[in-house]
């Protein structure tokens, strides 16, 4: 893997338009693949991002021996065959989140990850900014003294959008909006969660258009977490202290953090470092894991995602709501 590394899309939506844009501006590194389920549509991708290669199937791009790292975009109840089929032919996966639709498909792909000594890990953005350094650093500075209380919402009006509205493509506002905020509470907060409150209100296809959550820590600490697909939010996340709080812009893509003190007086401000689009940060991370020789990433490790898709999981079985390909692998002997 000397010279430039060489990284491969499957999927050709906007996220995988967006990741292509990202690496085309990076150093060291190639966009040199794309796979469509539709040969025309990598074609168009190829064209219009420089690819060297356009494959028909996302299996021909696995099995190209030049391809370094395959960066999985397709919707949520795609990921777990498509890193399957991919770590299969031993190649690397950035898998774009929600890592898979449920815990048990991420616990079967990193347990193969783990077989095969084959690098695996979750393009959950904001976990590899280095802007979440400056966030964590700023709370735990004591600036606003002992933080407490902890909120989060993420919300944008894409219900129409197909694959977030149709259950078997594992839609709903969680996975898609809702995996922001309650990151943004496990990098903040930590996960000593001692119990989770939650409700939702459903669309007429049966999944969440908005929820809401209450992790209850341990040690007394609250983070309410909100999540909509039916409405627009200001996408805020506000950490309030025994002496202050802090306010970050945009948890979907940190752009700047505010710190106030108990008279509401501003007293700080930080902006975020100067960036291609934010998606370069998780791809040098795993680069630099693959080439050395790791299986994840410290940015979000196995045990996070996990975690993370534990906690999902957990929601989805208190709200009722149960993707058909669940059910159909549940009556399965």
């Amino acid at each position: 893997m000397l010279g430039k590394f060489n990284v491969g899309i499957i999927g050709t939506g906007n996220i995988a338009g967006v990741m292509a844009d990202t690496i085309n501006k990076m150093k060291n590194v190639k966009l040199y693949a794309a796979a469509s389920r539709e040969k025309v549509k990598a074609d168009v991708f190829a064209g219009k991002y420089g690819c060297k290669k356009a494959y028909g199937s996302y299996e021909e791009l696995a099995a190209d021996k030049k391809v370094d790292l395959i960066y999985i975009a397709t919707p949520h109840s795609e990921h777990y065959a498509n890193a399957q089929m991919c770590l299969n032919y031993g190649k690397p996966v950035l898998c774009e989140k929600a890592f898979t639709a449920n815990a048990a498909q991420a616990e079967a792909l990193i347990h193969l990850a783990r077989e095969k000594g084959v690098f695996i890990t979750e393009a959950i953005w904001t976990r590899y900014m280095p802007m979440l350094n400056t966030i964590r650093e700023v709370t735990g500075s004591g600036v606003i003294g002992e933080p407490k209380t902890l909120t989060a919402n993420l919300g944008y009006v894409i219900a129409h959008v197909e694959r977030l509205k149709n259950p078997a493509l594992a839609g709903g506002a969680l996975l898609d909006v809702g995996v922001y905020p309650l990151n943004f509470a496990l990098m903040v907060f930590g996960n000593d969660i001692h119990k989770i409150y939650s409700n939702c209100t459903y669309m007429e296809s049966g999944v969440d258009g908005q929820n809401s959550i209450t992790l209850q820590y341990t040690d007394g600490r609250v983070a309410h977490l909100n999540s909509s697909v039916v409405s627009l939010s200001d996408r805020k996340g506000i950490i309030y202290g025994t002496k202050g709080y802090i306010t970050v812009e945009n948890i979907n893509n940190f752009e700047s953090i505010t710190v106030f003190d108990n008279s509401y007086k501003k007293i700080g401000m930080y902006k975020c470092p100067k960036q291609i689009s934010g998606y370069e940060y998780e791809v040098e991370s795993s680069i630099r894991a693959i080439r050395g020789g790791a299986i994840e990433c410290p940015e979000m490790p196995h045990s996070e995602t996990l975690r993370v898709m534990r906690i999902m999981d957990s929601l989805r079985k208190e709200w009722g709501i149960v993707y058909p390909f669940e059910k159909e692998e549940s009556a399965q002997p």
